[in-house]
C-alpha cells in the first residue's frame, strides 16, 4: 500500500510502498503497539509510519558523523 506521511524533521511529504492493509492500519491507530500491529515490517517502515521520516532523512539529520 502506498503510504504518504509528512516528515517530522523536514516537513516534506514522503511516500513509501509498505506491505500493510487498511485493517492493520485501523487496528494500530486506536492504541495497538506498532510492533504488535506490524511484526513483519522493518524498523525503517515502522519509523516511517510513526513519524514520516525516511531512512535517507534519518541518516541526513541524525548522522553521528557531524
Amino acid at each position: 500500500m502506498q503510504i504518504t506521511k509528512r516528515s517530522m524533521v523536514s516537513g516534506k511529504d514522503n511516500t513509501r510502498d509498505i506491505a500493510v492493509t487498511q485493517a492493520q492500519l485501523d487496528a494500530w491507530r486506536p492504541g495497538v503497539l506498532i510492533q504488535d500491529a506490524f511484526p513483519h515490517l522493518s524498523l525503517d517502515d515502522r519509523e516511517f509510519l510513526m513519524t514520516g521520516i525516511t531512512p535517507e532523512e534519518w541518516d541526513e539529520h541524525f548522522s553521528e558523523e557531524d
